[in-house]
């Protein structure tokens, strides 16, 4: 069956699909020796898709990695600024994988890498709606507090509303808050906080759906998922 060459890419753990635009674009990919155009599709069943001259292999096993990402460190295979990135804490990994979503340079916590295209795809597409709950420490007026949990447009998109509890409160005027949001769109928090007159501390990713933060794993430490918390993914897509 024909699909998109930039799912089948990302399928193949080559690069994500977005990534696989401008790699189409540079004249890289080819089917049947042909030089692919964006928007083409080919059959991975019938048809050669070279990158680079190399055939595309189907991939028949994927990887998951589960990272507790430190601060400081960009979110993207390679930093043209030179900035520490995720790829290089995984540099020893045997295999390609590429992270799922972001987490902005300054935040920390759960981050996904993996192999597997259509779950780059299925957790990070704006129509799929899955939950992922922050730990976040604000300073700033508490009475305050319930205008997080309410709907407000972020960068002319309107957002779904919030749930935001308070887990608890510092001496020195903080509070840490639980945030679950359900887009997880750029900076989402942050400028919700800011909204509503937030000033953030740390921002943390503790948990995806039910794929919770594995709490032994230290900041920049990284491990394959085990085999109960892939089912929790599972169940996640299909739900979703």
């Amino acid at each position: 069956m024909k699909q998109r060459l930039q799912k089948l890419l990302s399928q193949a753990g080559i690069c994500s699909r977005r990534a696989s635009e401008p790699l189409i674009q540079s004249g890289s990919v080819t089917v049947n020796g042909v030089t692919a155009k964006l928007g083409d599709s080919a059959d991975p069943d019938t048809d050669e898709i070279c990158v680079n001259g190399v055939p595309l292999r189907r991939q028949t096993e994927t990887h998951c990695l589960m990272m507790n990402k430190p601060a400081g460190v960009v979110t993207t295979m390679k930093d043209e600024r030179g900035r520490k990135t995720v790829a290089m804490l995984v540099e020893r990994y045997p295999h390609r994988v590429l992270p799922v979503g972001r987490l902005d340079q300054w935040s920390e916590g759960l981050l996904l890498l993996t192999d597997d295209g259509a779950l780059l795809h299925d957790l990070t597409h704006p129509s799929r709606h899955v939950d992922k709950v922050y730990e976040v420490t604000v300073r700033g007026d508490a009475a305050r507090l319930p205008e997080l949990s309410r709907p407000m447009d972020i960068d002319g998109y309107r957002i779904r509303p919030a749930q935001v509890r308070c887990l608890r409160t510092g001496g020195d005027g903080t509070m840490t808050l639980r945030i679950t949001i359900h887009e997880g769109r750029n900076r989402q928090i942050r400028k919700m906080c800011a909204q509503c007159g937030f000033r953030v501390l740390k921002l943390k990713r503790v948990a995806i759906g039910d794929l919770r933060l594995d709490p032994s794993l230290k900041p920049g430490a990284w491990r394959e998922l085990r085999q109960d918390e892939s089912e929790m993914l599972r169940i996640l897509r299909r739900d979703n």
